[in-house]
């Protein structure tokens, strides 16, 4: 899911070093393909946790490729779903493989959201506060498209501890180029736990913050499932795998495959986890 100005200036693929791999978000299923799949689990648990109410007008901030625009139409009874987006090529992926009438699609900035205020009951964002330039200015806008008494309410991975997929390749890499420790998502969005999270939202004048971390289950049926999403070019860790030489890519592959938990089988199981906040207007 992504937000605004989430493209770092850099080199996505000829292997030049020295510079911020460029993080693209411009092809759905390639994306789907790395974080998406386990995001639609995430989204199940975090929508029970909000009990929300049937017959609700929600808007969905940071949509993506639609996964939890879609899963609060399976869940939760909407009335309508509004997803906003700053990607286009997400937006258009997400009107294609969306087809309920509850559901509508715009491009825009989380920091400067085209909807006039207090539009939404249930005002969401999943996996795109970390992107977002000013997140303090993004959760303002969440709060002020939000109803008096409306829910407002966001998760992030935890990119620092036990999103395991990404923490398995972030260790290995760094091993590799510890020049690059600055890439690691881990160290780029550390406050995004469940105290940064809940501070953000008792700042936006938001009352009576809750957070809680997610764990969902990543099963993988072979290593090649587990690698072949960092070959898109989808987010920071793809960019930085595309950012590589050919041989550095390949030393790469190896030292995560020596890293990982594989079974006899062939099947990897990490677990994904996110932290979740929720508030009132």
């Amino acid at each position: 899911m992504t937000t605004d100005n989430v493209s770092d200036a850099g080199n996505a693929g000829g292997g030049k070093r020295g510079m911020t791999p460029a993080s693209r978000w411009d092809e759905g299923g390639m994306y789907e393909s790395y974080v998406g799949r386990w995001s639609r689990l995430v989204a199940r648990e975090f929508l029970a946790w909000l009990d929300t109410p049937a017959d609700a007008d929600w808007l969905d901030i940071g949509c993506g490729t639609g996964a939890l625009t879609q899963t609060i139409l399976a869940v939760a009874h909407p009335a309508s779903v509004r997803g906003i987006d700053r990607s286009p090529d997400f937006i258009e992926f997400a009107r294609l493989h969306t087809a309920d009438p509850r559901a509508s699609f715009a491009v825009g900035d989380a920091q400067a959201l085209p909807e006039p205020d207090a539009v939404a009951d249930m005002v969401v964002s999943g996996l795109a506060l970390n992107f977002v330039p000013q997140p303090e200015l993004a959760v303002a806008e969440l709060a002020r498209v939000t109803r008096p008494g409306g829910v407002v309410a966001a998760y992030v991975w935890d990119y620092v501890g036990e999103m395991q997929l990404m923490r398995h390749f972030w260790d290995a890499a760094l091993a590799l180029n510890p020049d690059d420790e600055a890439l690691d998502e881990g160290k780029r969005f550390p406050h995004f736990a469940a105290e940064g999270l809940a501070r953000l939202f008792t700042q936006a004048g938001l009352r009576h913050v809750e957070t809680r971390a997610i764990d969902v289950p990543t099963v993988f049926r072979d290593f090649d499932d587990y690698w072949t999403p960092f070959l898109s070019g989808q987010g920071p860790a793809p960019g930085y795998t595309m950012s590589l030489s050919e041989q550095q890519r390949a030393t790469l592959r190896e030292s995560l495959r020596s890293r990982l938990p594989i079974a006899s089988d062939g099947s990897i199981s990490l677990i994904a986890r996110a932290w979740a906040v929720k508030g009132r207007r």
